[in-house]
């Protein structure tokens, strides 16, 4: 930033000694760290809310083109319902799920399979309940 060699810089603390005194210069010095560090924190906050304001400017942006985007996927593959939320296909569960056995329970076979729900409770669930007798 500044270009300050070492003869300078000798010079200006030549310059401080005569004019502060070597009796008051370390308190002076404290004081120009002090101003020193409230600068960089402004200069630091000032950038800080800058960098934020771009942030948002930018996602702004995106999301403008994410919504455009998405406004042509939709037009492009419209929903069989003519539904624009695609999460409206995944409201119900399909009917080809088969039903997963129970910790201990046989996995049924194919014949096995009830031609309702799989889900449904009244369905028999094991091979002793199909023929009616007590389980």
């Amino acid at each position: 930033m500044f270009d300050i060699g070492s003869t300078e810089l000798l010079l200006v603390a030549i310059v401080a000694i005569i004019v502060i005194g070597p009796k008051d210069l370390p308190r002076a010095l404290y004081k120009v760290g002090q101003i020193v560090a409230k600068a960089r924190g402004m200069a630091r906050h000032f950038r800080t809310g800058l960098d934020t304001m771009v942030r948002e400017a930018e996602l702004e942006e995106m999301e403008k083109k994410w919504a455009a985007e998405n406004k042509r996927i939709m037009q492009q593959w419209p929903t069989d319902e003519g539904s624009t939320d695609a999460t409206d296909s995944l409201a119900e569960p399909s009917t080809d799920v088969t039903r997963i056995p129970a910790k201990g329970e046989e996995a049924p076979v194919a014949g096995d399979l009830p031609s309702a729900d799989p889900y449904d409770v009244s369905a028999p669930s094991s091979p002793a309940a199909k023929d009616g007798s007590a389980v």
